[in-house]
């Protein structure tokens, strides 16, 4: 094995790339004629138990159809005036009176059987043996007669199917006297119905051109009178006993599906050609092997060509390199200053343009370097200065402070102090988390100075649940939220305005609620709004920055919700997870144990 690595690392990459193409076109087709393979045997079995689900419908569809014909028999034996001119039967006899009764129930039979496009004979016997029928007369054979009386005495009242063995199928069901609404079980006489069951079939099963369907009670064929395959294979399809399935006899291969009938205990067997069926799938799967195999040979030729066109080009910019592999800067300075040839847009071609690109960067490089760092020594020196400027402007304010506590000017002293106090909050980058107990005192100082320009039209209430205060939050998140309220719902009209904050904690998450009375906005207006297509007339820090630094810090399940009812106002609901500083600085020291 040794042997063979040693070999491959040993060979030219022209023989290298050759061998891998091959292996990796050979590897493809295998992959390619496992993956279809699998394909296609789902894809048949997909059809197999489509076959088979479609088989199971039009059985279903069958036997509800027969269900249908059982409910006629019962309706035929109970009907009064069948009942009532079968009991004057037995009791008459007067040949003449007994003529004008059986010509009536005739007639019933008639009038119950015309409608029905499934029954081709229904015939009604009474105990002496007369025939009264409606259809053909002759659908139900003499000898037949006995046997379904038979039959119908041991159901009882029931009904009960038989097959003759010839293709049809009959339901006969013996009559018992109705009285009132009570059933005397005296034997009036015995109902025979002779079933269209091709026509049965053929509404309830399509498309039987490419198959048949056959049923058989595992002893006589049912339907049809001339069955695609013999009563022999029939039989064989029952004892196989899966649902479907590819058998081969005399007349050639053939697809079966069978399902068993749970109501009549039959057997629905569909059998359609094997070569019909799959003849074209056939023809697929071996119209992609030899196109695969096409494409092998194709590729390999394709490879040794291409393996050339990469390998002569490095060998000549390999010649280049190891003249600048000594370091030698001067012939550094000589390639860089050379013009970059228009070479040809391929990898290779871009090879060694960028070849020619690199040296004459690394010049520019060597360049850029020095005067970087002294852009660096500069920057960090307009740094410090940068410092000086936010130290001056506290001094100002602390001095008119100063002077408006001299003159009593306490108005002026309390707004100069929340200005000096929001300047400093807002300036001081150092920490991104904090209470919000400072969180409030900043939207404390700020509202202390808005209400010296509003007065009492700005009305601000603070309901902050015990025990929350020590929890942290990003800076600079309510005052904007206070801030859009002022703009928003105060600026635009003369009517005082409320401002509400409420803080509560709810099973480990920190919700607060800033909300006001004002004008409030349209549900068109909120959705442009979360759409961002409308522009607003704010500056400052916007709802969107909030949401994203709060999802920043605590991920996506954290954020901001905005609701706002028209001429009611609006409200801007905060959802974060409660930590303290505490919690804060153990989670660093895990962090910074783990690292």
């Amino acid at each position: 094995m040794q042997i063979f690595k040693s070999a491959f690392r040993n060979l030219g990459i022209h023989y290298k790339t050759l061998l891998l193409i091959s292996l990796l076109m050979l590897a493809s087709f295998l992959i390619f004629a496992a993956v279809l393979s699998y394909v296609f045997r789902i894809y048949d079995d997909q059809i197999y138990r489509r076959t088979s689900e479609v088989l199971n419908m039009s059985s279903i569809g069958i036997e509800n159809q027969l269900r249908d014909l059982e409910v006629l028999t019962f309706k035929v034996a109970s009907d009064e005036q069948l009942q009532s001119n079968l009991r004057g039967l037995q009791k008459e006899t007067s040949p003449y009176v007994r003529m004008i009764l059986q010509k009536k129930i005739t007639n019933r039979l008639i009038a119950l059987a015309g409608s029905e496009k499934y029954v081709y004979t229904m015939m009604l016997l009474d105990n002496q043996g007369n025939v009264m029928a409606a259809g053909n007369r002759e659908g139900i054979p003499q000898k037949l007669r006995a046997d379904l009386i038979g039959l119908a005495e041991a159901k009882s009242g029931s009904n009960v199917w038989y097959a003759p063995g010839d293709s049809s199928l009959l339901a006969a069901r013996q009559v018992k006297s109705y009285t009132g609404s009570t059933f005397t079980l005296d034997g009036l006489g015995t109902l025979m119905v002779k079933i269209r069951i091709d026509r049965i079939v053929n509404d309830r099963v399509k498309d039987q051109d490419s198959g048949q369907l056959m049923i058989t009670d595992g002893y006589k064929i049912i339907y049809p009178e001339a069955p695609l395959l013999k009563r022999s294979e029939i039989q064989a399809e029952l004892l196989r006993g899966k649902p479907y399935g590819i058998s081969s006899y005399e007349q050639g291969s053939y697809f079966t599906t069978q399902v068993r009938s749970g109501y009549t205990s039959w057997t629905y067997l569909h059998a359609t050609p094997f070569d019909a069926m799959f003849h074209s799938i056939m023809l697929i799967k071996q119209l992609v092997t030899f196109i695969f195999i096409v494409m092998l040979l194709v590729a390999v030729v394709l490879g040794v060509k291409l393996s050339l066109s990469i390998t002569r080009p490095i060998q000549r910019l390999i010649g280049k390199m190891r003249m600048i592999e000594q370091g030698n800067l001067d012939r550094l300075e000589e390639e860089s200053l050379g013009r970059v040839p228009p070479s040809t847009q391929n990898e290779v071609g871009l090879l060694h343009r960028t070849y020619k690109m690199m040296i004459r960067r690394i010049r520019e490089l060597i360049d850029e370097n020095y005067t970087k760092q002294l852009l660096l020594r500069e920057t960090e020196l307009k740094a410090l200065q940068a410092q000086i400027n936010p130290h001056f402007l506290y001094n100002t304010l602390e001095s008119v402070n100063w002077l408006a506590k001299m003159n009593k000017q306490h108005k002026i002293s309390e707004m100069v102090e929340a200005l000096a106090f929001l300047l400093r909050s807002a300036v001081n980058f150092q920490e991104q988390l904090i209470p919000l107990s400072r969180e409030l005192e900043i939207v404390r100082s700020y509202v202390t100075i808005q209400q010296t320009r509003f007065e009492e039209r700005l009305l601000f209430h603070l309901e902050i649940e015990e025990g929350t205060e020590e929890a942290l939050i990003p800076k600079l998140t309510l005052q904007p939220l206070v801030e859009n309220a002022i703009h928003y719902a105060l600026e635009p009209r003369i009517e005082p305005c409320r401002i509400f904050i409420h803080v509560r904690c709810v099973q480990g998450v920190l919700e607060i609620r800033v909300e006001d009375d004002g004008p409030g906005m349209t549900p068109e207006f909120l959705e442009q709004l979360a759409a961002g297509t409308i522009q607003t007339r704010g500056q400052g820090i916007g709802l969107a920055n909030i949401k994203e630094r709060i999802q920043l810090t605590y991920g996506l399940a954290w954020g901001l919700e905005l609701t706002s009812v028209p001429n009611q106002g609006t409200a801007v609901e905060i959802r974060l997870p409660y930590t303290k500083e505490k919690e804060k600085e153990e989670t660093k020291d895990v962090q910074s144990a783990a690292g």
